[in-house]
């Protein structure tokens, strides 16, 4: 049976007055495990909610799976709720094929081969022996006993109620959930948080044996190098949101080659600028008509003059127009990337009265505005 694919087209939302997806489209297909990142604020929560349909888009439309399945950061259940009641949820839909396979067989066995509903009734077998493969239903009872004991939980008792567990344990749990449902589509918000680094690994282990689609948002980068076979950068970009094929580590080469195609871009076409500019102006000095004429002009300054003006007049035009062309559309400057220098802190003593670091009027347009900040050697932030 193949596993629909997850496909947006054109989402646009706004919120708070600022627009943070403008225009984005995704497809995702089976096998493949995309990762978005971008710095806070860009929108991957958000197209991840939308996506998953708990958020509705401004326009736009996206096309999902019945069975998408959506890591919330809340679970949809009360604190008296136990780890029974939601391994039970995650094992419904596999319990339900077993149980329908069953039903139907029974059917099937009764029903003679030349009865006219028999044929239907085999159809309908198929289609749930399919369904119950994809979802690897015969072995659901082991897969929540394996990723219970992978994230950590294994030592749980199931009687326990989601109130008495800690944010990170209950965020754990909804991901054991979701691993035990196996969705042919699964969305996931920043996945490695609350994990240990033995719970990380089995978790990049089980991404990568799932054979629906997945997307995830997570600034963990060896966590996006192990499972990701392409990466969307959601920072700003004249042409929107790109794609890369490939890991982390993959994207981080194409952003150097493009960086250094765009640094080349700027600095040949600084030269070009600087040349058209200076030779508009010597050759322009040259046709003034309020110039004089040296005496070498006035000897050859015959019938072939107005020739020569005019040719030189023609280059003028040329060099000026090839300016004016590259002046409207210039390749912007690269920005020149951030670097800090942390001074030799063991150098400071505590008696120091400096402060090791100082910052003043940051600003980042919408998210963030920091009068002061001041970090002395004794602080702990």
């Amino acid at each position: 049976m193949p596993q629909p694919a997850l496909l947006a087209l054109d989402l646009v939302r706004t919120l708070g007055g600022r627009r943070v997806l403008d225009g984005i489209s995704l497809t995702a297909s089976p096998g493949h495990r995309i990762g978005l990142i971008g710095e806070n604020g860009v929108g991957k929560s958000t197209l991840l909610r939308v996506l998953a349909g708990t958020d509705e888009p401004d326009a736009g439309s996206v096309t999902r799976p019945a069975d998408l399945g959506f890591l919330h950061q809340e679970m949809p259940y009360d604190a008296c709720s136990t780890i029974a009641v939601v391994l039970d949820e995650a094992l419904r839909e596999a319990r339900e094929d077993l149980a329908e396979l069953d039903r139907l067989g029974a059917e099937l066995a009764l029903l003679p081969e030349d009865d006219p509903g028999h044929q239907d009734l085999l159809d309908a077998y198929g289609r749930r022996l399919e369904q119950a493969q994809d979802r690897e239903s015969w072995d659901a009872d082991r897969r929540a006993a394996l990723v219970l004991d992978g994230l950590g939980l294994g030592a749980f008792g199931h009687e326990r109620t989601l109130g008495s567990l800690s944010g990170g344990q209950r965020g754990r749990l909804a991901l054991a959930a979701l691993l035990v449902r196996r969705p042919s589509a699964l969305l996931l918000d920043e996945p490695t948080n609350h994990l240990d680094d033995g719970a990380a690994a089995f978790l990049e282990e089980q991404i990568r044996a799932l054979p629906g689609t997945v997307v995830l948002a997570s600034h963990d980068r060896a966590f996006l190098d192990a499972v990701c076979t392409d990466v969307i950068d959601l920072d700003p970009a004249v042409d929107g949101p790109v794609r890369y094929g490939g890991n982390y580590s993959a994207y981080l080469s194409y952003k150097r080659a493009e960086r250094e195609r765009w640094e080349r871009r700027y600095a040949e076409e600084q030269e070009e600028l600087a040349e058209l500019r200076k030779a508009v102006g010597v050759t322009a000095h040259r046709v003034a008509p309020d110039r004089g004429r040296t005496d070498n002009e006035k000897m050859g300054y015959g019938h072939r003059a107005g020739r020569v003006q005019n040719q030189i007049s023609r280059r003028v035009r040329n060099a000026t127009r090839r300016l004016e062309d590259l002046e409207r559309a210039q390749v912007a400057e690269p920005p020149r990337p951030l670097r800090f220098a942390a001074g030799d802190m063991a150098a400071h003593r505590e008696e120091d009265s400096g402060p090791l670091l100082s910052l003043h009027g940051i600003r980042v347009p919408g998210r963030l505005t920091l009068g002061c900040l001041e970090i002395s050697p004794t602080d702990r932030l």
